[in-house]
């Protein structure tokens, strides 16, 4: 059977339960199913637990952590997206990190924003403008 691609709102139900009935439905969908998980569908995810349901960075990342290390659950890039995840939990923010570790090797990154123009020359370097 081929993986089903699930969206933002099955990741968001499992991991949070705030619905009992769909709940239940995303969850048997991971237990009977291989699961693929795209790039921007954790991103949203990760935004959508920081923002509507107030988790911290260290918790969603955490949380998205234990779903990607689901034996039936694949990632796209998923070297990148633990990288991410990691600097994450380290305090740079997920979006930051998929975008810096995302950027063609040999790239500058460049921004406005300082904080990540510092935090962000662990992972790669990047140049403030």
């Amino acid at each position: 059977m081929a993986a089903l691609a699930v969206d933002t709102n099955i990741i968001v139900r499992l991991l949070v339960a705030d619905d009992e009935q769909q709940a239940a439905r995303a969850r048997r969908l991971f237990e009977a199913n291989e699961v693929w998980i795209g790039v921007t569908v954790l991103l949203e995810a990760a935004w959508v637990l920081t923002s509507v349901y107030e988790l911290t960075a260290k918790q969603t990342a955490a949380a998205l952590m234990s779903l990607l290390g689901l034996p039936n659950v694949r990632v796209e890039n998923p070297g990148i997206v633990a990288s991410a995840l990691n600097a994450s939990e380290h305090g740079l923010d997920f979006a930051d990190a998929l975008h810096l570790l995302r950027a063609p090797d040999g790239a500058e990154f460049t921004t406005f924003d300082r904080g990540l123009a510092k935090s962000g020359r662990k992972l790669r370097p990047v140049r403030l403008l």
